[in-house]
């Protein structure tokens, strides 16, 4: 069965001008829970389209990601975005017995599953790895969409029980850098922890293609022998350098969307919506009819994340600036 276009991914904009070709322009886009800050970065960059990127860049690339995560730089490779990654890990890790979360972010299950992987689907699965029915265990922390979190300890916990029989875990931590305090990026290089951490979410330039992958040896060398010399474009590599050696454009950041992020649960709120977590790039609300307000919301040009078998809940990003969330607020109000 194909996926539906409207709730398999955020930030298809085009399809959504084609499905409400009346709704009033500019489009505001808060389906994606991505950074609507984005890091500056200027056309000093542009000189890197014009030759292969090369080792030295990406070796302080690398270096400026692991000093930014606390991790050992050789433990640490930058890949053209971890949505690639996440579907060769069943071709690299080559297991068949996986346990990942639901509600989570679907690309985990879509890709094992997509790979004949038996998948088991649980609302914990760290449970999984202390028992004998898996032999991967993936978790989203914190989950997309719902914001739960699992401590450091407890990822510790599973970590260990998955490696008494031989299993690995992956933790997908996309978006920890704005909750530094629960990733276990410390502990990269550990045999049996594959720890992916995305670039685009928290710097706001998704199309820049830029993550990395934090694992042992051996699954780094499988992974470069399937992604090539030249995967990460230089000026990918070049803004990532920068944007992770700048740590107080992430401190002012983080402030920013922390206020933010309380205003926008101000006005769902007393717009009727129900406040179910999410992070600071955006909130998980139940509703008694979802698709009724995410079609509210689409006829007034703005788009938000519905799924899949879900009638009650959606998932809304930040706005941006004070009119984005004025129109939202306005969308939102039954008299529109």
């Amino acid at each position: 069965m194909s996926e539906d276009p409207h709730t398999a991914h955020g930030g298809r904009i085009d399809l959504m001008r084609q499905a409400f070709p009346h709704a009033p322009q500019p489009w505001i886009d808060l389906s994606t829970g991505i950074n609507p800050h984005a890091y500056p970065h200027g056309p000093s960059t542009h000189a890197y389209d014009r030759v292969l990127p090369e080792q030295m860049l990406r070796t302080s690339c690398e270096a400026a990601m692991a000093a930014r995560f606390g991790c050992a730089a050789d433990a640490c490779r930058a890949v053209p975005g971890t949505e690639l990654v996440i579907r060769l890990l069943p071709y690299i890790l080559r297991e068949r017995r996986v346990a990942v979360r639901r509600p989570s972010y679907a690309d985990h299950e879509h890709a094992w599953r997509s790979a004949g992987a038996r998948l088991s689907l649980h609302d914990d699965p760290l449970e999984m790895a202390k028992a004998d029915d898996a032999s991967i265990v993936v978790i989203v922390n914190p989950n997309n969409p719902d914001g739960r979190v699992c401590t450091r300890a407890e990822v510790a916990a599973a970590h260990a029980a998955l490696m008494e029989r031989g299993g690995t875990l992956i933790v997908d931590e996309a978006y920890a850098d704005l909750s530094p305090d629960i990733s276990v990026a410390g502990r990269a290089g550990a045999p049996g922890l594959i720890i992916l951490r995305s670039f685009g979410k928290t710097y706001g330039l998704p199309g820049l293609r830029l993550g990395s992958v934090l694992a042992e040896a051996k699954v780094l060398r499988r992974l470069d022998a399937l992604l090539g010399h030249w995967a990460v474009s230089g000026a990918a590599l070049r803004t990532g350098q920068q944007a992770y050696g700048d740590t107080g454009w992430l401190r002012r950041t983080a402030a920013q969307v922390r206020r933010e992020s309380d205003e926008l649960r101000l006005v769902l709120n007393r717009a009727g919506l129900v406040d179910r977590g999410g992070t600071l790039l955006f909130r998980y609300v139940r509703a008694d009819d979802a698709l009724a307000v995410w079609t509210q919301l689409a006829e007034k040009g703005i788009a938000v994340r519905r799924f899949d078998n879900d009638p009650y809940h959606l998932r809304i990003g930040l706005p941006g600036d004070a009119n984005a969330l004025a129109r939202l607020q306005a969308a939102l109000s039954p008299s529109v």
